[in-house]
């Protein structure tokens, strides 16, 4: 078995070992994993955060031993907090890094970061501030960072960022926590979930104060949240429909 680490900024990560195959996800820098397949240009990985599998290309990765992985799984990451920093290599030059990037292998990859840096469990409370970091990022379908996100990442991240880990998709996060009967049970920090026609949830957003939500959809936006779902202020309308609330942490 092989493992690596996420050496550049932000990889893609694909459903099939082709440049033109579909985005599911992306690995940012820092983040390890399992090496599951190998071929001559891609390789099949399992992230080690939230276990979430993938292609990448064989060469945007830096190789690790099992003693360090196994390592890094026992670490609390330490996640990058502003929303573009800079590592420095040996020869000083510049990797540019994202909000949400971990900085536990920076002396595996010899590399320098001086930029802000949390290793805290935070207060659920702290959850809405960091949603805000990511307001008017544009929807991209498997992003994970400032300059395109997905709503599931979305949330993933949200949460990275305070402490916590939860899943990748929207479907896999509803299988967690304690679900809540009413809106009027929830708090700030908690997700709603959102289904389509067959039942099968395909939304989630993050709840905030006086039935509010805020979610990727077109870009991350504030929309309001009623019983029947996400009403869209901007166009007068329900646009997703309420399936469960759930109480992460």
């Amino acid at each position: 078995m092989q493992y690596g680490v996420c050496n550049l900024s932000i990889v893609p990560l694909r459903i099939e070992p082709s440049d033109a195959s579909e985005l599911i996800s992306q690995v940012l820098y820092g983040e390890h994993f399992k090496v599951l397949e190998q071929r001559k240009n891609w390789c099949k990985i399992r992230l080690a955060f939230d276990k979430y599998e993938g292609w990448i290309d064989t060469k945007q990765y830096f190789e690790i031993t099992e003693e360090i992985y196994l390592k890094l799984n026992t670490e609390q990451p330490k996640v990058a907090t502003d929303l573009v920093e800079f590592v420095n290599d040996a020869n000083e030059e510049l990797y540019p890094i994202p909000l949400g990037a971990t900085l536990n292998c920076l002396d595996i990859l010899n590399h320098k970061h001086d930029g802000s840096v949390s290793t805290d469990i935070l207060p659920k409370t702290n959850l809405i501030n960091t949603a805000f970091m990511y307001l008017n990022a544009p929807y991209l379908w498997g992003g994970k960072t400032p300059f395109g996100i997905d709503c599931s990442g979305l949330t993933q991240m949200v949460y990275k960022l305070n402490g916590y880990s939860i899943f990748r998709d929207a479907s896999e996060q509803a299988t967690q926590g304690e679900a809540l009967s009413f809106i009027e049970e929830s708090e700030a920090g908690d997700l709603a979930f959102f289904d389509n026609n067959e039942g099968k949830i395909v939304h989630v957003g993050i709840i905030m104060n006086d039935n509010y939500i805020i979610h990727a959809h077109g870009k991350v936006r504030i929309d309001r949240l009623d019983h029947s779902g996400i009403y869209n202020v901007d166009r007068n309308v329900h646009t997703h429909k309420l399936r469960v609330i759930k109480k992460i942490i």
